[in-house]
């Protein structure tokens, strides 16, 4: 993709809110992006990834509060763990609230959740004015895009455009944890 069509994070909020898959830099890869909220753009953003809806997804945003619909209350205590880690590279398992669909958080009774310290994830969630879906942008078994040009190889005309920036220093996605265990289910 040409320098030139890379997204602003404007741009990019108005193409999630109009139902497009973005791609966008995160603190160790791209990502891929879509309003959790529309079932259509999360089963494309799947199929593009050749992801199986039963895994589930992250979702990202620049506060907690903007999980609110997605998170079953919480202990007070529970909540100061979660956000001693944010905002970080740690994505918590979260009890999945009723209305939140299957399609969203697949066959699980959580929800994973991440309130991200990039620059950029943040400034889109604000912009969106909301958590937005978070998934590597490479199709499942490849390895994660960690250029626009990867990003393009991969999906090409199939995504709405890619906001432009730079990835954040980590090495490795996210770290997920549960927050009913505290067990760590994925390493950073």
């Amino acid at each position: 993709m040409a320098e030139h069509s890379l997204l602003t994070v404007t741009q990019a909020a108005a193409h999630l809110r109009a139902g497009a898959i973005i791609a966008y830099p995160t603190e160790a890869v791209f990502g891929l992006g879509c309003d959790p909220g529309n079932e259509e753009a999360v089963r494309r953003l799947l199929a593009l990834k050749k992801r199986p809806a039963a895994a589930g997804l992250i979702l990202i945003a620049d506060s907690y509060e903007r999980f609110s619909r997605f998170i079953a209350p919480i202990g007070k205590e529970i909540q100061q763990t979660v956000m001693a880690t944010w905002p970080g590279p740690v994505t918590w398992l979260f009890p999945r609230a009723a209305g939140v669909p299957d399609w969203l958080a697949g066959d699980h009774d959580t929800i994973a959740l991440r309130v991200t310290a990039h620059a950029v994830c943040r400034n889109l969630c604000s912009a969106f004015g909301g958590a937005i879906v978070s998934t590597s942008a490479n199709p499942s078994s490849s390895e994660p895009a960690r250029t626009a040009g990867r990003v393009e190889e991969y999906f090409g005309t199939h995504l709405g455009g890619i906001v432009a920036g730079a990835l954040g220093g980590d090495d490795r996605p996210s770290e997920i944890r549960d927050l009913a265990s505290g067990a760590v289910i994925r390493k950073s």
